[in-house]
């Protein structure tokens, strides 16, 4: 697990958001868990070659992650059906085109924070495999 318990309360005190403290501490601790193992999976796996999980940004990327975890339990997990991955791209005759393009390994819809990806942005190689200049994907366990 990515940080401490008292040092998210702390994180998020310092932000206005009292809902990590006044949570129960076994509700709050899977909050935590679940955020911390959607950072690993989704941002530290895909760390350039030179960064590890000492860097700065985890623990606050993970403390923003849980924050959304207390709010909605599992909301780093939820899974989209194809038919909800549309859009409305025409009016009249009404017509719906669908999100992404499958031929991308991160095309379909998750779950993100912009917060996040900012967090993160200078130390990821980029989801979708287009990379400008040479990346290395590391292997976390």
């Amino acid at each position: 697990m990515y940080g401490t318990l008292a040092d998210w309360r702390s994180y998020a005190t310092e932000r206005g958001d009292s809902a990590p403290t006044s949570a129960d501490d076994t509700l709050a601790t899977a909050a935590l868990v679940r955020a911390s193992d959607y950072i690993k999976y989704q941002y530290v796996s895909r760390l350039l070659l030179g960064y590890d999980e000492a860097l700065a940004v985890i623990e606050p990327a993970t403390y923003e992650a849980a924050n959304l975890e207390l709010e909605t339990p599992n909301f780093w997990t939820k899974t989209y059906t194809p038919s909800q991955q549309t859009f409305l791209s025409k009016v009249g005759s009404i017509s719906f085109s669908h999100v992404g393009n499958a031929s991308k390994g991160y095309a379909t819809a998750v779950p993100r924070s912009t917060l996040i990806e900012g967090m993160f942005e200078p130390y990821v190689t980029p989801r979708d495999g287009e990379t400008s200049g040479t990346y290395q994907i590391r292997s976390i366990g």
